[in-house]
């Protein structure tokens, strides 16, 4: 049986804050990062992973991972649902790292970014995309998969195996469906809060153009700026596109309710994380206040509990997930476990740097074998960095295009490793000297 004989861990930061791409409310100078491990196998493939920050403290992130190579190292190599349930347990089960989150955190983020890797391991050895991989276990062996601790007041194994039986006899036709239309997409690319009002008005009208059914600004910075932007935006785009808008955790409570109230003339479809991603309560009031505004939160909750409990408490309408924020695609599954049992749609977080490339995996297996379903679903898209990984996202006709290569698309350009990586990569030199 073929063994992991290494775990390497990159840091790897691209200069995105030098033309302001991400920059939002709370977040207005980014750097894309991602500390990228990579799980070597004696005799091959490799299996790879990562976990998206924004620039400082991505040495940290990766310092976490590391941490984890006992676990990992010398394992024999996962190839099916038992392996790789036994190895999410592991990492998420040692106390002594476990006290950093528990489940929460970098520690966290540090185990999603192994499993993730496994995963990608795995598809590769079965020469499958990680969605479709993942979509040919049985529900039985989904299930095994899920950490049912904390969950089964609210979800118990049983309600879960029912949900995945009831998807199982169509997925055969979804995955073709998949493979000949895709997945909607959303662009955020138009609405960085740094972007000048030309450049969102001809963004925005590409988008229009490139088929995107919806687009999001970002807001929380100044309210009179932000209802100019927001007015000007639906006079571009006009009344049957949707403009989604997110604060990124600018506001308190009242705060969320008064400033959604000012751009509410402008027909927002749902205002994301509004206030802090951990406060279940905040959401549900200002969902309560704010109806029929949609809220929308997810990219920051730190694990599957939160989520129950902001779907128990009826906070939030739509749930978005993140590929490299929780414990990896084990806790992503009970997630979407979570969702399809209270009805609520999925539409992931994504942009960054590689999150694009993951999470059409975990959507397009949640359409296959989990909700069966993608009414009122899309998945975000930010046309950047793709062209630095071998299996880059490709959006067509507003549509991620389903992927058909093998593994988690998580593993970069070798070149891209050696310009970008930080401190020492011919990216950061250079800006240096200068």
């Amino acid at each position: 049986m073929a063994k992991i004989i290494g775990m390497e861990v990159l840091d790897v930061r691209f200069p995105t804050s030098k033309e302001l791409d991400g920059s939002d409310a709370m977040n207005p100078d980014p750097d894309y990062s991602a500390a990228y491990v990579v799980l070597h196998a004696d005799g091959g493939p490799d299996g790879y992973g990562l976990a998206f920050t924004i620039g400082r403290g991505n040495d940290v992130q990766a310092a976490a991972i590391r941490a984890l190579a006992p676990h990992v190292v010398g394992r024999e190599v996962p190839e099916d649902a038992a392996a790789l349930g036994d190895l999410s347990r592991t990492l998420v089960g040692d106390s002594q790292f476990r006290w950093l989150g528990p489940e929460k955190g970098v520690a966290h983020m540090a185990v999603g970014a192994i499993v993730n890797a496994a995963w990608d391991l795995a598809a590769r050895r079965a020469n499958l995309p990680v969605w479709r991989f993942a979509a040919r276990m049985t529900p039985e062996e989904l299930v095994s998969l899920v950490d049912f601790r904390y969950l089964s007041d609210a979800l118990t194994e049983a309600e879960a195996l029912e949900i995945l039986r009831r998807a199982e006899p169509g997925r055969a036709e979804r995955a073709k469906q998949l493979e000949a239309h895709g997945y909607r997409a959303y662009s955020t690319s138009p609405g960085w809060l740094g972007y000048a009002d030309a450049k969102l008005v001809r963004l925005a009208e590409q988008a229009v153009a490139d088929g995107f059914e919806m687009i999001k600004l970002k807001v929380g910075g100044n309210l009179e700026d932000d209802v100019r932007r927001m007015k000007l935006a639906r006079e571009t785009v006009g009344p049957d596109v949707r403009i989604a808008v997110d604060a990124n955790q600018r506001w308190d409570v009242s705060a969320a309710v008064t400033w959604m109230t000012a751009l509410a003339p402008y027909d927002p479809y749902w205002i994301e994380e509004p206030t802090s991603p951990d406060d279940v309560l905040g959401h549900a009031a200002i969902a309560k206040a704010l109806a029929p505004i949609k809220i929308a939160t997810g990219e920051h909750v730190q694990n599957r509990v939160v989520f129950k409990q902001l779907l128990q408490a009826d906070a939030i309408s739509v749930l978005q997930l993140d590929a490299a924020r929780v414990g990896g695609f084990n806790e992503n599954l009970a997630i979407l476990l979570l969702a399809a049992k209270f009805g609520v749609p999925v539409c992931p977080h994504a942009g960054g740097v590689g999150l694009c490339e993951l999470v059409r995996h975990l959507s397009m297996f949640d359409f296959v074998a989990v909700s069966g379903t993608d009414a009122d679903r899309s998945i975000e898209w930010v046309d950047h960095l793709h062209e630095h990984f071998t299996d880059p996202a490709v959006v067509e006709r507003g549509r991620y295009l389903a992927p058909t290569a093998p593994g988690f698309s998580a593993r970069m350009h070798d070149a891209t490793l050696r310009r970008f990586r930080f401190p020492d990569g011919p990216e950061w030199t250079e800006t240096a000297s200068e």
